[in-house]
């Protein structure tokens, strides 16, 4: 079995005392009160009280930390502390459709003594399944008690690859379009689930060899980056760059399949 630290303890203990609810409300998905944020961006009752838990819980924990959390946003904390970045729901709209497949996300991202900050505890957390994906960094990525590695394929015609589509209102639907006419005659296949917390996951899992979006935010993809590079694998922006975040680009894969997707991605980006 794995050693984690106390900090993980706490993010999971949070994730897990929030999930019995969300599977109840999932399972009364048609019954669920249901607000518009945005254009087909919809924020369910069940993504708010999952965030209140994993708030109340974190914060009895270590009250003097920031949070980012996708609805409440910014909490304000000590500067030179650590800060959690939750995602109480990543997958609302497969929730609110009836599709089983969404994640809790939590990380922890640090302060650096140069300023900038380093995400280096993570957790995905499936609560229909009971999945655990965590990360600590130095410590590797685990399903469970299962060491993790990103897939071993070298070959892009074997491989399947994941990605966001843009949808009404979100993402730059020609830019994804030039992205997918140059990568998808080179793969085995391209699927799109809906979470990108979960994508990153499983590349970290092998269950997909690679993956690529853009138009995130820190809450979507911050523990599963993480996941990713503990599992051996590389998270870039589409230049090759370690601007993913600030540039909204995430490109996730083994080294050999990244520098291949990496050059059809830039290619096709010209």
């Amino acid at each position: 079995m794995p050693s984690h630290s106390g900090l993980f303890t706490v993010i999971e203990r949070a994730a897990r005392k929030a999930a019995p609810r969300l599977r109840r409300d999932f399972n009364e998905v048609q019954q669920l009160q249901v607000s518009r944020k945005g254009p087909a961006d919809f924020v369910s009752m069940a993504d708010k009280r999952a965030e209140q838990t994993l708030v109340e819980e974190l914060r009895k924990a270590r009250p003097d930390w920031a949070i980012l959390a996708e609805e409440g946003g910014e909490t304000p904390g000590d500067p030179n502390k650590p800060r959690f970045i939750i995602d109480p729901l990543d997958g609302t709209t497969n929730f609110l459709h009836g599709l089983p497949h969404f994640a809790m996300s939590i990380a922890v991202e640090e302060p650096l003594a140069s300023g900038k900050r380093e995400v280096t505890t993570a957790l995905v957390y499936q609560p229909l399944t009971d999945e655990s994906f965590w990360a600590e960094k130095g410590k590797g990525a685990w399903l469970q008690d299962q060491r993790l590695r990103v897939s071993s394929r070298r070959d892009l015609s074997e491989s399947l690859i994941a990605t966001g589509i843009p949808f009404l209102g979100h993402g730059n639907f020609a830019e994804w379009s030039r992205i997918f006419g140059a990568i998808a005659p080179e793969v085995a296949g391209i699927r799109r689930f809906g979470s990108a917390a979960l994508d990153l996951a499983w590349v970290a899992a092998g269950r997909f060899d690679g993956y690529w979006e853009s138009s995130l935010q820190p809450w979507d993809v911050a523990a599963g980056m993480l996941l990713v590079k503990e599992a051996g694998g590389f998270v870039t922006d589409f230049r090759g760059g370690d601007r993913a975040m600030e540039r909204s680009e995430f490109l996730a894969a083994n080294d050999a399949l990244h520098s291949r997707l990496h050059k059809l991605i830039a290619g096709a980006l010209r």
